[in-house]
């Protein structure tokens, strides 16, 4: 997505869950504890992926985007769907956006990853671009009293 910052991945995470799991230290029933909530999320919000479920590997996962920010309002904590993000995003300053992955068949559930949606990522001269601009102005500068 063209606005996404400060991305968080979760997949060094999962991958200690799932060796945990494998390794008897943490059960099914500990790691495959899906809220009613999140898996009716799932099937009304949630974005189908053609990645298998690491427990039961029968079923594929769904990812549910839950959107959390100041501006929303009542609308915090609310799933929605991909396609209405980016509407979101042209609309809204800012906002968090956590990736939550589910198996509707074994109730498993993980983190995928969070970022920051919103306008404030679009603002040229903004502090991110700022400190780019800066640092490609401080490498010419010692490019140009190295060729003297």
């Amino acid at each position: 997505m063209r606005t996404s910052r400060q991305v968080v991945d979760y997949s060094l995470q999962k991958r200690a869950v799932l060796r945990d799991l494998h390794a008897g230290r943490v059960g099914t029933y500990d790691v495959c504890d899906a809220s009613p909530y999140l898996k009716n999320a799932a099937r009304f919000h949630g974005e189908p992926t053609d990645e298998r479920c690491p427990i039961c590997r029968s079923e594929n996962l769904t990812h549910v985007h839950y959107i959390y920010g100041d501006e929303l309002r009542q609308s915090a904590g609310q799933a929605r769907s991909l396609a209405e993000l980016p509407v979101l995003a042209m609309t809204l300053r800012e906002f968090q956006v956590f990736v939550v992955e589910v198996c509707l068949g074994c109730d498993w559930n993980h983190l995928v990853e969070q970022f920051l949606l919103g306008r404030d990522g679009l603002a040229e001269g903004g502090p991110e671009q700022g400190a780019a601009d800066a640092a490609t102005t401080a490498t010419q500068g010692r490019r140009r009293e190295a060729q003297r």
